[in-house]
């Protein structure tokens, strides 16, 4: 039996700058972090050659990897090689769609690291976020940018610079213990209680990229800035930063905000936060604020409607917690 355990990530500023119709262009930049919340992917080895795949909507028997339903765990399997003789289960801390934390790319890498384990293989985090995007992008043709699954692959606070040749810069923003715990604790989450279709939102985003281009390079402007502020402890940007981060970001696609998230917004700001922005796509899934501890009280207060998700900030990318081989 071995166990892979997958980090999921809040993005502060350049979210949509990862997608290839923009960084095609021009580079891409995004600041984002993992969290300690996770996606766990179990596999152990079966007696017979039977494909045996628990997940959320149903339990998979099937003798053919090609007729596996879960698009993530067939072709992850095929990527890796592995086409018979395993049971494959997944969990998730939180519900695993819609959510705007990354929760499919933190799959696909999950799965890519559970079955490369399986085989007797370590590999990189680089192979990893390479392998994970071209799957979910080339593969299954998602609307999607890429950097979720560097950050499920790489873990901890970095910015990312996506290039025009498919490259991906990877250049963290290190914290120690203590300088991880201040910052986290100035994050709050809180759930819409929406999930959402994030490829719906996204594909909309992609199809109006020539019209935004203003808004995005913009918010690119942003993250170099952020990235800037946080290399020298200034914590505090990243309220300033998500919130004119958020003020573009709507104004990309027509469904990425509602009235719902409106309302949340406005208590939001009117209650102590320094800044806030929906995380993903929009449309539904987590709301994250940046508040100071001595505001948090009034914030709290003002929001008690809504389900908290606390968390803090995670310096590891995926990892093999469990490994037993019979």
């Amino acid at each position: 039996m071995i166990i892979s355990q997958t980090p999921l990530r809040i993005s502060f500023v350049g979210g949509g700058s990862d997608i290839k119709e923009y960084y095609s262009t021009s580079d891409g930049h995004v600041v984002s972090s993992t969290i300690d919340k996770y996606i766990y992917v179990i596999v152990k080895e079966r007696y017979d050659n039977d494909i045996y795949v628990s997940w959320s909507k149903k339990k998979e028997i099937v003798t053919d990897v090609e007729c596996i339903e879960h698009d993530l765990v067939r072709e992850s399997l095929i990527k890796v090689g592995i086409d018979c003789g395993i049971e494959i289960t997944m969990l998730a801390d939180i519900p695993s769609t819609g959510t705007g934390l990354g929760s499919s790319s933190s799959l696909t890498v999950g799965l890519l690291n559970v079955f490369y384990a399986y085989k007797g293989m370590q590999v990189t985090s680089k192979r990893l976020a390479e392998e994970s995007s071209e799957i979910e992008i080339d593969i299954l043709r998602k609307p999607i940018g890429k950097q979720d699954q560097y950050n499920a692959a790489y873990g901890g606070l970095s910015h990312y610079v996506f290039k025009a040749n498919g490259k991906v810069e990877v250049c963290p923003i290190e914290l120690n213990n203590n300088e991880r715990l201040v910052l986290g604790s100035n994050l709050i989450l809180h759930y819409t209680g929406v999930a959402r279709d994030a490829d719906d939102i996204l594909d909309d985003q992609t199809k109006n990229i020539k019209n935004n281009l203003n808004s995005i390079n913009k918010m690119t402007e942003h993250a170099n800035v952020l990235t800037h502020a946080l290399n020298k402890k200034q914590y505090d940007e990243i309220g300033s930063h998500i919130n004119k981060n958020w003020l573009l970001k709507k104004g990309l696609s027509k469904k990425i905000t509602t009235n719902l998230i409106d309302s949340m917004i406005k208590t939001s700001m009117t209650n102590g936060a320094f800044g806030c922005k929906i995380l993903g796509a929009g449309g539904g899934g987590f709301l994250l604020s940046y508040v100071q501890r001595e505001k948090q009280n009034q914030f709290r207060d003002s929001m008690n409607e809504y389900r908290e998700l606390p968390f803090m900030l995670e310096p590891f990318g995926s990892r093999i917690i469990f490994n037993v081989k019979s």
